[in-house]
């Protein structure tokens, strides 16, 4: 598991290097998503009709009158009203809906596949609620009690009235009597009037009745969320996002060792130092061919992402400077004939140019000679002058259990390795004028051995 910390620049790094693999699953994803819109999701309208309630409502009544707004009893009228036969009535109470809004206002909502649909939905949810609403209140259905209520009211006027005349026929003088008597007919009418109030709130003709529509729905000019657009943007993210947190995922849990310890301690050798090589990671290995390789590069999932861009080097004498010193150390510790098996990974393109950069530097002392071991059926040839191996591999390349296997392969062969060298990508700088490389370089450079199958 690579415990390296996510950072932006890591974000970065994947939106450069695999920007086409990324726009082209971004791509599948708004298909998916256009899929799921016409199969999963088809195009859906919502229509919304206000009713208002006249009078003093408590929150716990409004809450009530929505739950009889979405009852079965109200949606099955308006689906006998509505006739729709390809619509069941289980799917429209599921499409019917309502909230209650300031100023005692229920807006009820239908969703249908289209806006007339949806508007008919609505208008007639809200009108059979309206009917159901007054049935239960009991308005218009007991015309007597009504009339009742009305003499009544008209005779407490007029008690009232009679009130106000004993109040002034009584004596206007400042006797006890006179104002025990105008005090009696005040609370008299106070109690009348508190009676009557009380009639009216609890009495089925109270001012709670009388629900109205307030207007037949609007028709909706746009869909109901999730839209089409809003699953073809949503797919795209989606699949956006997790190409992102896949190569994230798949950086957190690359086994690849990147440090010399690590890899020196895989191969049970020490490190004998560190070189450059000029150039970019390579996008591809040469011997990949075919259809899926070709597809690989068209999409630049063949390039290595996880790796910083490269960092600016010394002149090339420096970089001469570090063979010079791998060389020098090798000459510490063999004895004559100094022979040296380089051990290259197969497939280790930044290794390889390494190697033959070695060669060039140690001009025969020691002598070195290169082949390329297969990490999958690791084969190393036997031991016949050499006084040991080198493995030259690059960083972040390979795992421990590679690295393990071609440290078997070397003992196999009677190869003790001596020292690993790691090679790393650097951004070349201008040449020295004075600090050119030697004419015989490249003629030693291009004499390299190479095993089939990874053996010599």
């Amino acid at each position: 598991m690579n415990e390296d910390t996510i950072r932006l620049v890591t974000i970065g790094r994947i939106l450069r290097r695999r920007w086409r693999l990324l726009a082209v699953l971004a791509v599948v994803g708004a298909l998916f998503g256009y899929g799921t819109s016409v199969l999963v999701f088809p195009p859906r309208y919502t229509a919304s009709a206000p009713v208002l309630l006249p009078g003093i409502w408590e929150e716990r009544e409004l809450l009530t009158e929505v739950d009889i707004a979405t009852s079965s009893t109200v949606v099955d009228r308006a689906a006998a009203a509505l006739h729709w036969t390809d619509v069941s009535r289980t799917k429209l109470r599921a499409n019917v809906s309502a909230k209650a809004a300031d100023g005692n206002i229920i807006t009820i909502s239908g969703t249908a596949d289209t806006p007339e649909r949806a508007q008919r939905l609505a208008d007639r949810v809200a009108q059979q609620f309206v009917q159901f609403a007054a049935e239960v209140a009991g308005s218009g259905t007991d015309a007597g009690a009504a009339a009742e209520t009305e003499a009544l009211r008209k005779q407490v006027a007029d008690t009232n009235r009679r009130i106000s005349d004993l109040a002034k026929a009584a004596d206007p003088g400042q006797t006890v009597e006179s104002v025990q008597a105008r005090t009696a007919l005040e609370n008299l009418r106070t109690s009348l009037e508190a009676a009557m109030k009380k009639l009216e709130e609890a009495g089925p003709t109270s001012n709670k009745a009388g629900m109205v529509v307030m207007g037949s729905a609007a028709r909706p000019t746009g869909e109901a969320p999730p839209t089409r657009i809003q699953l073809i943007v949503g797919g795209a993210l989606l699949f956006f996002l997790l190409a992102v947190i896949g190569h994230l995922v798949a950086a957190r849990r690359n086994r690849r060792l990147r440090t010399e310890p690590e890899i020196a301690a895989a191969l049970g050798s020490a490190s004998l130092g560190t070189v450059d090589v000029p150039g970019e990671w390579p996008a591809h290995h040469p011997q990949d061919e075919g259809g899926r390789a070709r597809i690989r590069r068209l999409l630049g999932a063949d390039t290595r992402w996880d790796v910083p861009a490269p960092q600016k080097s010394g002149d090339e004498a420096g970089r001469r400077l570090r063979y010079r010193r791998v060389c020098a150390r090798l000459r510490d510790q063999l004895p004559s004939p100094r022979r040296l098996l380089v051990v290259v990974p197969d497939g280790d393109e930044i290794a390889r140019r390494a190697a033959g950069q070695l060669v060039a530097e140690a001009k025969g002392d020691p002598l070195l000679r290169v082949v390329e071991v297969s990490v999958d059926r690791p084969m190393v040839p036997d031991r016949d002058t050499e006084n040991g191996a080198l493995v030259l591999l690059s960083a972040g390349t390979w795992t421990a259990d590679e690295l393990t296997g071609i440290a078997g392969a070397c003992a196999d062969g009677r190869h003790e390795i001596v020292g690993v060298v790691v090679a790393g990508v650097v951004e070349a700088r201008p040449e020295r004028p004075a600090d050119q490389l030697p004419d015989d370089a490249t003629l030693t450079f291009a004499v390299p051995g190479r095993t089939a199958g990874g053996s010599a």
